[in-house]
This record gives structure tokens, sequence and C-alpha cells, in this order.
């Protein structure tokens, strides 16, 4: 009877949590689209100046500026470096999100690399239901797995019980 109402109560909270990561997803991906937006823009300036003053790309803009004696104008460069850099790593995540399942959007979420990201997404998530039928699915098998595996030590106390009685 308890072991009955313990599954029940398990399985509704593993649905409750299971639901929210197409709902996290949805919200990573509108924060990767404003991240990679706002980027692009700072990196079409960085690429107009190289243009402007004759340089064959932004890159080889960067390089000239790593080697000016200038230590403010090293910093700007390497700064531009980085951001350059993050614009390529936006980029594979937004072709991740246009092209991608679910879990593939997930894994990319949740790299380790990219838990500061998940951190302030989730500073604005709200709980909810997704309104789709993948979400929902997802959700309802990853309940029933996420049952299973915190259900499974106690099923298997329960038959090594019944085991020993006979």
């Amino acid at each position: 009877m308890i072991g009955r109402l313990l599954d029940k109560l398990v399985f509704g909270a593993a649905l409750i949590l299971a639901l929210q990561m197409p709902l996290l997803v949805d919200h990573y991906h509108q924060y990767l689209s404003g991240l990679y937006s706002a980027t692009k823009w700072q990196v079409d300036g960085y690429e107009a100046t190289a243009k402007a003053h004759q340089f064959a790309d932004v890159n080889s803009m960067i390089d000239n500026h790593l080697k000016n004696a200038e230590p403010s104008v090293r910093t700007d460069a390497e700064q531009k470096r980085q951001t350059v850099e993050l614009l390529q790593e936006l980029t594979s995540g937004m072709d991740i999100f246009a092209h991608g399942n679910l879990l593939e959007k997930m894994i990319f979420m949740l790299h380790p690399d990219r838990v500061h990201v998940v951190k302030e997404v989730l500073q604005n998530f709200k709980v909810g239901i997704p309104l789709n039928a993948s979400g929902l699915l997802f959700g309802v098998v990853l309940a029933l797995l996420l049952n299973m595996l915190i259900m499974l030590p106690f099923r298997l106390m329960r038959s090594g019980r019944r085991a020993e009685q006979y």
C-alpha cells in the first residue's frame, strides 16, 4: 500500500520535473538567440572596421593589433578575438537549435562549459506545461524512466523479501 503510494508520488514529481525540460530548452533557445544577435552585430562592426582599414579580414586586423606596442590595443584585440570565438560557438549552437532534436539541444545546453548560461536562464524561468506533442511525450517518457530508476532499489528489496519467504 505505502509502496504504491510512494511509486505514484515519485512518478508525479518526475513528470512535473520532466515536463519542465522542453520549456527550459525553449527559454535557453531564446536567450541564445539574443546573445547570438548581439554578438553577431558586434563582430559585423569589427568586419566593417577591418574592411575600412584595408585588412583582409577581422582575424588579420586582430593579429596586427596584438603586435602593437600599446598594451590597451593588445587587450582590446584579445577581447575582439574572444568575441569572434564566442560567435563561432554561438553559431554552432544556433545550428543545433534550428535543426536538432530535443535531446541534442539538451546535450548542448547542459554541457559543463555552459552551466553558467543555464543558471542565468533559470533566473527568469517559469514552471509550466509544454503545449506541443513532442514536449509532452518527452516529459512522460522521461518521467517513466526516472520513476523506474528511483523505484528500482525498493522493488529489488521487495522481491528479495518475497524470495526469502519461499
